[in-house]
């Protein structure tokens, strides 16, 4: 690039002339400058996209692990506590680097040139749950005095944002103090209000704080020894054997209160859901958990707007037998809500101990599984057809979900019942079609049978 031509040596010239050549000299300036902007645009806009490109390629990475994790083969998965902590963190990581990609989008389009460029509109933002508390804060400026003089400005709207909040958790002391009364001439005895009545008496917890420690525990998967460490750094340190000792204590003591909650589902119910799955148990002299099994009686009819109530019981058993579900179940007479397992067919049976036989009604979100499970990956049209009537069906349902008991079985003799007998039919002849031995056979076989 050619030096700048230096005018001092050229003090004859007429000024006019010096002035054209000052001119062309600030004009060759403001274009360099220009170029050399652009040229730093560019460089920072490749090295943008070369960042762009890095983050979306370790996504890429980062959805490939999750998806191994949660969907890989079952002999390549972990245990159900150490895939939720490992799904965790890879979930963590995905937002992570989600997050540093749209940064590196909102730098491209700010050193785009013109506001024309940034294409990408403002990010929606969700909502809230309405039943929240709201607690609002009116942030006013320093001064709303006019420049003009004309006194005070008049508010003509308000722009309003919600962000999540949350209170952390406070231990308290709860205090109970009964004074006493007497007669101050001694004529007569002393008056004092009785000492409320308290879950683990001669202890220091409340039964709120005994729930939420059960709570933590067995539905958060908390163990004892780590919510101490929680307490101790709030400022509350026990140990972990005192809370072992309340959990304990509290056990014994609504085992009654879960005994009456079976009673009443199986005495005001006419229709259960029945479930069972494996527990690790601790088996102290082997130096490893066995299993146990968790036996769920369940009733929840609020997605049909039933009259009664929700309600769950687990019983814990140390097996799988079908004796269990007889003990379980004992005393109660209607429908239960199954899956496949055989330890439930006995209960039909005329030969029931505890009770009249029981009517099974079995699950097709259960057989719909199997025919998708069973589906080869070129596709198959019998499994095709097959889901479509199953989705009609479940339309049906969604049209008469929370009406009338009444209602919906007339609904479902009328449209439910020529469907399902059409579609037992049309799979019938299509079983005939398929080999037994094959995993849609099998599963075509499955719902034939149920």
């Amino acid at each position: 690039m050619s030096q700048p031509l230096d005018l001092s040596q050229y003090s004859d010239l007429p000024p006019e002339v010096v002035r054209a050549f000052e001119a062309a000299r600030f004009e060759l300036s403001v274009e360099r400058a220009a170029r050399l902007h652009e040229q730093a645009v560019v460089a920072e806009k490749d090295a943008f996209i070369t960042e762009l490109k890095e983050l979306i390629g370790k996504l890429e990475g980062q959805i490939a692990q999750y998806r191994h994790a949660k969907f890989g083969p079952k002999s390549e998965k972990l245990d159900p506590a150490q895939l939720e902590l490992a799904l965790e963190d890879l979930e963590t990581a995905i937002a992570e680097t989600q997050a540093r990609i749209a940064t590196v989008e909102e730098k491209i389009a700010a050193s785009a040139e013109g506001p024309e460029k940034n294409t990408r509109g403002p990010r929606k933002a969700r909502a809230l749950p309405e039943h929240l508390p709201r607690v609002e804060r009116v942030i006013e400026p320093a001064s709303i005095v006019c420049p003009c003089g004309c006194g005070d400005m008049v508010r003509i709207g308000e722009d309003k944002t919600e962000r999540l909040d949350i209170i952390p958790a406070r231990y308290q002391v709860i205090v109970t103090i009964r004074p006493k009364y007497a007669c101050p001439k001694g004529r007569a005895g002393v008056v004092q209000a009785k000492a409320p009545a308290h879950l683990l008496e001669g202890s220091w917890p409340t039964e709120a704080l005994l729930a939420h420690i059960a709570l933590a525990k067995h539905s958060e998967h908390m163990p004892l020894n780590r919510q101490a460490v929680v307490m101790a750094r709030l400022g509350v340190p026990i140990d972990r054997s005192v809370l072992a000792d309340w959990m304990g204590r509290t056990g014994a003591l609504i085992a009654p209160v879960v005994d009456r909650m079976a009673v009443l589902l199986k005495a005001g119910s006419t229709r259960l859901y029945m479930d069972e799955t494996t527990a690790p148990v601790l088996d102290p002299g082997r130096g490893r958990t066995k299993t146990g099994y968790l036996w769920a009686m369940l009733r929840d009819d609020r997605g049909w707007d039933g009259p009664l109530p929700p309600g769950v019981v687990f019983h814990y058993r140390p097996g799988r037998s079908g004796d269990y579900a007889d003990e379980i179940l004992d005393g109660f007479d209607g429908t239960i809500q199954v899956d496949a397992y055989g330890g439930y067919s006995h209960l039909a049976k005329p030969d029931r101990k505890g009770g009249k036989p029981l009517a099974l009604a079995f699950c097709w979100a259960h057989g719909r599984r199997k025919l998708i499970k069973a589906k080869p990956k070129k596709g198959s049209p019998i499994v095709d057809e097959a889901l479509l009537r199953i989705a009609a069906l479940y339309k049906v349902e969604d049209a008469i979900r929370g009406s009338a008991p009444e209602h919906r079985r007339t609904v479902r003799q009328d449209l439910s019942r020529p469907l399902v007998d059409a579609f037992f039919g049309w799979l019938t002849a299509q079983a005939a079609r398929v080999s037994r031995k094959s995993e849609l056979g099998e599963a075509m076989a499955y719902m034939l049978r149920r």
